[in-house]
């Protein structure tokens, strides 16, 4: 195992290269929750900086804990390849699509239908560990290209709007998620 305040090159392109990733959150009290995610919603803005996009879910944990405390966690595992797992610790901040800039922010990973929020870490440690634990395994295909995104796209901005207000509005522990500006 080994770390370092930052990320260097053969770690980013390591990252670039990942087909998913794992984002862990908790706030003070309540649940730990950690969350796959995928698609091209990642992007390395600096070797300290990291951005991603969230998509709707039948959750919002995330939101909630950044709310109590700012703390995230973001996993990278090799499923090909040589084994490696890299983890990305530090403070996060959250943007929602009526928050200024988030056209900017968006710009990054193009026009992906139930686009919730923008997650901007901040990395302040990075850890490897060998990943010999973490079984092999090939890609085969992106679920949310052709399920995920076509079934928000279907439902349209303001179906996706009511769905944040039935679904996701409340984390699992009964806390606002700050989706609906609350």
């Amino acid at each position: 195992m080994a770390t370092a305040n930052k990320l260097n090159g053969t770690l980013r392109a390591f990252i670039e290269r990942q087909q998913m990733f794992f984002v862990a959150t908790a706030a003070q009290g309540g649940r730990v929750n950690m969350s796959p995610k995928g698609l091209d919603t990642l992007k390395i803005m600096g070797d300290n900086r990291i951005v991603w996009l969230n998509l709707t879910g039948s959750g919002n944990e995330t939101a909630t804990h950044l709310l109590d405390t700012p703390r995230m966690t973001l996993m990278f595992c090799a499923f090909d390849g040589d084994p490696l797992i890299v983890r990305a610790y530090g403070t996060a901040r959250v943007m929602h699509p009526r928050d200024e800039g988030w056209d900017d922010f968006t710009g990054y990973f193009g026009e992906m239908a139930g686009s919730r929020q923008v997650f901007d870490l901040t990395i302040d440690l990075v850890q490897t560990s060998c990943g010999t634990g973490v079984p092999e395994m090939p890609f085969v295909r992106s679920r949310g290209e052709t399920e995920l995104l076509p079934f928000y796209a279907d439902m349209g901005a303001d179906g996706v709007t009511a769905y944040w207000g039935k679904k996701n509005a409340l984390s699992i522990d009964g806390k606002e998620t700050g989706i609906l500006g609350n």
